[in-house]
């Protein structure tokens, strides 16, 4: 999930402004776009958002995604620092095993574990993201969405999210970067690592795709970023 947030506020949920714009982005591959594309590092994904942002003619915009989104929510804005004023993170940039600069060898164990067996790997991925007690038939679903992507997309979006080197990207990303993050899936070595750079808010919404479980309460937070801007 993409999601940006052009201009400022005045229905319910930002009552403080004349108007929101939201426009919701599907990366290639994702939900109903399709490509013939070759490239799918978290850049060229950050390039598409951009373009659709320079498009729209958007002037300001709070851009925010949800799990690999959030590493293309930061692409954005290092891509467009006069155009976003903030970044946000739906449960994304905290996961130790994911985000950071990996080492060649750790790369090559997770890129190798997805090519053997695509459906394990995104089996792997849904169980780490589900707090205990997450509903199976949840899980369930999560599983049978993510492993239905179109290959060899679903493949090199991995390679591209492993190959991407967050602490490079956050070195030049000067807006605000807020992380809400599921609790009980949250280290403290991740906090203590980042939490002079992203600002880690913990919530306990549901699980890694609590935006789906949990609308209403995922609104509250995004309202209240965009409605500080």
């Amino acid at each position: 999930m993409l999601l940006a947030f052009a201009a400022a506020c005045g229905s319910t949920l930002f009552p403080t402004c004349a108007d929101v714009r939201v426009i919701a982005v599907d990366l290639a591959e994702h939900g109903e776009s399709r490509s013939t594309r070759n490239v799918w590092t978290i850049e060229e994904f950050g390039r598409d958002v951009a373009a659709v942002l320079e498009a729209e003619s958007i002037e300001t915009a709070v851009v925010a995604g949800h799990s690999l989104g959030g590493a293309v929510a930061v692409e954005v804005g290092r891509q467009l620092p006069d155009k976003v004023s903030q970044v946000v993170a739906l449960d994304a940039l905290h996961y130790l095993g994911l985000f950071p600069a990996q080492s060649a060898e750790q790369v090559e164990a997770m890129e190798n574990l997805f090519r053997q067996d695509f459906e394990g790997g995104v089996r792997g991925l849904v169980e780490g993201g589900s707090p205990a007690g997450t509903d199976e038939a949840l899980k369930d679903a999560y599983f049978e969405k993510m492993v239905a992507v179109r290959q060899p997309a679903g493949l090199h979006s991995i390679e591209g999210l492993v190959h991407w080197d967050m602490d490079a990207a956050l070195s030049e990303t000067k807006q605000p970067i807020t992380v809400f993050a599921i609790r009980e899936l949250t280290d403290q070595e991740a906090i203590e690592r980042y939490g002079d750079r992203i600002d880690i808010v913990l919530v306990d919404l549901g699980s890694h795709h609590f935006q789906v479980e949990a609308p209403e309460g995922t609104a509250r937070l995004l309202a209240g970023v965009v409605g500080s801007k």
